[in-house]
């Protein structure tokens, strides 16, 4: 039987509060210290309306960040000309830094660096696209690169942002282009 609409207005309701009231926990509490007693509680739910919408609070987290995360990149992939994707890249960061420090300090960066990681994965795809290279090379130099760049903009970002934004973007660049030729020399 299909769902009313009604039906669905509550669900996409009790996913929000179940979402507002653990990001405000994780405010205060590590995320392993959360439970989903608490979550339900404080969100004014059923215990069943979470299991109804998620297994556990790393999937609500992921459900939350996900759509953030893919929107930024998206904006990459179609909007920003292709000399300008990393700087796109860097503006998602300088936006998202307040996040990912609370991730770090709170016990839930893992989400944030897998989400990141599956954006990164497509988005060298698809720079990626006309390079001619063996599958299990790119599948590499891509896993290589996106923890790569993820790190430098962790650091840069955790380390109170101390170099100029254009020293991050030039690294990056340079490190990417050293990499790729060196595989494609080989």
């Amino acid at each position: 039987m299909a769902a009313t609409h009604h039906s669905l207005i509550i669900k996409k309701d009790s996913q929000n509060y179940l979402t507002t009231a653990l990001l405000q926990l994780l405010e205060t509490h590590d995320l392993n210290t959360i439970t989903v007693t608490q979550v339900v509680k404080r969100a004014g739910v059923s215990r069943m309306a979470f299991y109804r919408n998620f297994t556990t609070l790393d999937e609500l987290l992921m459900m939350y960040f996900k759509p953030a995360i893919a929107a930024r990149f998206q904006d990459i992939f179609e909007h920003v000309p292709t000399d300008q994707k990393l700087i796109a890249i860097g503006k998602f960061f300088s936006d998202f830094g307040p996040t990912l420090k609370i991730s770090t300090n709170r016990g839930f960066e893992h989400i944030i660096r897998q989400l990141f990681n599956e954006n990164m994965t497509m988005f060298y795809r698809q720079i990626m696209a006309a390079v001619d290279i063996s599958p299990i090379r790119l599948n590499y130099w891509i896993e290589f690169m996106s923890a790569g760049v993820y790190n430098i903009w962790r650091e840069w970002l955790l380390t109170n942002q101390t170099e100029p934004l254009t020293t991050i973007h030039d690294l990056i660049a340079i490190l990417q282009q050293s990499t790729m030729k060196a595989l494609l020399s080989e």
